[in-house]
């Protein structure tokens, strides 16, 4: 006997949550719902096969497996108590968002107190992999939990990944975009310095990419962006990195370690907002240096 597909709601259709959420729609064969404060994302979604929900509450109420793509820890926290007032007992939220990890471990906490099972599975790679569906997802969750999930997230990545539990999920992502961004501020200074030593950057990022120094921000971040100055808004500012920035350097003082180059390197994206650029995608701050 076969059992119904399961009823997923999915809040937060931004950036990076509208094309898990249309993932989502058009390749889950039950009820998609869907919420977000902005009509424009949320007719796209609806577009792709979801059904709108009208709040917050509402997919509460009505969705198995509830799951969700924010700005931050505290959205995340708030969003999951209204979720908690409505939800019945052996519900499911699945954060997608990138939040502390103390964070994640009390939203599990008090979830966990309603009956309601949660998982910490932010994401990684860029826009263009969560409107293809080929994102990289680090989750943090039972093994149990993991195997009732999975299928899922599969609608949205092609790598997914138990990395522990709750909270462990958010250690491997924010470990991962520490590294991303300390790169893309290295990259940038020696854009810079190799073009005012007589290589021009094209030149230098072609050696670069068939050399050790060879990496995925080089190949995204550099010749996508850094090279044609290709920094559009919209798409993860200065004060995205500033808050994931902040999320490392409190996670690694909580195991002793002084996280020296994530905070050399958020000197770079915090120039950037303070200088009028924080809303460009983040390898803008090639511009800062270059004035400089």
């Amino acid at each position: 006997m076969s059992h119904p597909l399961p009823t997923i709601g999915f809040i937060g259709l931004g950036a990076m949550g509208g094309g898990m959420s249309r993932n989502v729609a058009a390749k889950h064969g039950g009820t998609v719902l869907a919420y977000d404060m902005n009509p424009e994302a949320l007719a796209a979604t609806v577009a792709a096969g979801a059904v709108a929900a009208a709040s917050v509450p509402e997919i509460g109420a009505k969705a198995d497996i509830v799951l969700l793509s924010l700005p931050g820890g505290k959205q995340v926290a708030a969003v999951c108590e209204e979720i908690a007032a409505q939800a019945r007992p052996g519900a499911i939220v699945v954060d997608l968002s990138t939040t502390g990890v103390d964070e994640a471990r009390a939203v599990h906490a008090a979830l966990a107190d309603k009956g309601i099972a949660f998982a910490d599975a932010p994401v990684a790679r860029a826009r263009a992999a969560a409107d293809a569906g080929t994102l990289s997802i680090m989750v943090g969750a039972s093994e149990a939990l993991f195997a009732r999930i999975e299928p899922v997230l599969r609608y949205m990545g092609t790598d997914v990944t138990r990395c522990g539990e709750v909270g462990c999920g958010q250690v491997v992502k924010l470990v991962n975009n520490s590294l991303l961004f300390e790169h893309v501020a290295a990259l940038a200074e020696m854009m810079v310095v190799s073009e005012r030593a007589g290589v021009p950057p094209a030149t230098l990022l072609d050696v670069l990419a068939i050399s050790s120094a060879d990496s995925f921000a080089l190949r995204n971040h550099g010749m996508k962006a850094m090279l044609p100055r290709d920094f559009p808004e919209k798409a993860f500012p200065s004060p995205y990195v500033l808050k994931d920035l902040g999320y490392a350097i409190e996670m690694a003082e909580g195991t002793g370690v002084d996280a020296r180059m994530s905070k050399l390197a958020g000197e770079y994206y915090r120039a950037a907002v303070e200088q009028g650029i924080g809303a460009k995608y983040f390898p803008a701050i090639i511009e800062l240096i270059g004035k400089a």
